[in-house]
C-alpha cells in the first residue's frame, strides 16, 4: 500500500534525512541507497529493505511498477513524496527519484571464514571512493570477505555506497574495533597474512597468493599502522618501473587482488 507524505516535518522523513550522518546510521542500524540500479541490486540480492521512497515523477514512470509490486509482496512501506521534497532528502545532485532504506549488516569473522578464504583487510581507509571501489573490486575478484577496522570511513556512507555499484549487497563485511584480535584469529586458522608495503623486498608476482590469504591495505597517507604490521607473515610490493613512488590505495588493492585471480586461474583453482 502506498502512503503519500508532503511535509518535511513528518517523522519518517526526518528519520530518513538523519541517515546522512554516521552516528544516526549506527544508532538506528539503517542506511539508504539511491538510484534505480542500486534499488534493483538491493532487490536482486535480497537486501533487508524496510522502506521505499519515490518522487512523484518516478512513481508515474514504468520503472516504478515492479518496485511497487515487490514492495507490496514483501511487506515494505512505500512512500511517495513531491519531487521538491525528494530533492531535499536526496544526497545526490540529480536524484533519480527512487530511494530505499535498508538495515545495515555486519558479519562476525567466523561467519565469513570457510574452507577457502580470500580476505581483504582495511586498516584505517579514509576516502569513501577508495573504500567503495575496493568493495566492488573484491566482489569482482571473488574475494570471500572484507575486514573493516574501526578507523575506516563508514561503509554505509552514501559516497561509499555509490562507489560499490551494488557490491555492498554481495560482499560479506566484518567490522572490528580490535583488528589485532581478528588477525590473530585468522592466522590460527592457517590464513597467510600479506601486507602491502613500500619497504617490502618481494613483489606480489613472486609469492604464492592462492588459497587462504588475507591482504592488508593501509591508510592512504600513513600506510599500515605500526600496531598491525607485525601480524603480517610477509610484506609485499607492486613493482613500479616509472618515477612515482606509490599508488592510490584502491588501485594497489585491485592489482593485488587480481594477481590472486591470475594465480588461481594458472593453477586451475576456482
Amino acid at each position: 500500500m502506498i502512503q503519500r507524505i508532503t511535509s518535511s516535518k513528518n517523522s519518517i522523513i526526518k528519520e530518513i534525512k538523519s541517515l546522512k550522518l554516521r552516528k544516526n546510521r549506527e544508532e538506528l542500524g539503517l542506511f539508504f541507497i539511491e538510484g534505480l540500479r542500486m534499488a534493483e541490486e538491493a532487490i536482486k540480492e535480497n537486501a533487508r529493505i524496510v522502506r521505499v521512497l519515490m518522487s512523484d515523477r518516478f512513481a508515474e514512470g514504468e520503472a516504478a511498477d515492479n518496485i511497487i509490486k515487490w514492495s507490496d509482496k514483501n511487506g515494505c512501506q512505500t512512500i511517495v513524496v513531491p519531487d521538491s521534497l525528494f530533492e531535499e532528502i536526496s544526497d545526490t545532485k540529480t536524484p533519480q527519484g527512487i530511494l530505499m532504506v535498508a538495515e545495515t549488516r555486519f558479519y562476525e569473522i567466523d561467519e565469513i571464514l570457510g574452507s577457502t578464504n580470500y580476505l581483504l583487510i582495511m586498516d584505517s581507509i579514509q576516502d569513501p571512493g577508495n573504500l567503495g571501489t575496493m568493495i566492488r573490486t573484491a566482489d569482482a575478484a571473488g574475494f570471500t570477505g572484507m575486514i573493516i577496522s574501526k578507523g575506516c570511513v563508514d561503509v554505509y556512507n552514501p559516497k561509499v555506497l555509490r562507489s560499490t555499484m551494488g557490491s555492498i549487497f554481495r560482499m560479506p563485511l566484518c567490522f572490528t574495533d580490535k583488528l589485532e584480535n581478528v588477525l590473530e584469529n585468522i592466522k590460527l586458522k592457517g590464513i597467510r597474512v600479506y601486507a602491502s608495503h613500500l619497504s617490502a623486498k618481494e613483489s606480489c608476482y613472486e609469492i604464492n597468493m592462492t588459497n587462504n590469504i588475507a591482504i592488508i591495505i593501509g591508510n592512504e597517507a600513513n600506510g599500515i599502522s605500526n600496531e598491525i604490521l607485525p601480524y603480517a607473515d610477509k610484506l609485499i610490493k607492486i613493482p613500479m618501473y616509472g618515477r612515482t613512488e606509490s599508488l592510490n590505495a584502491s588501485i594497489a588493492a585491485g592489482i593485488l587482488m587480481f594477481e590472486c585471480v591470475r594465480q588461481r586461474m594458472a593453477n586451475g583453482l576456482p
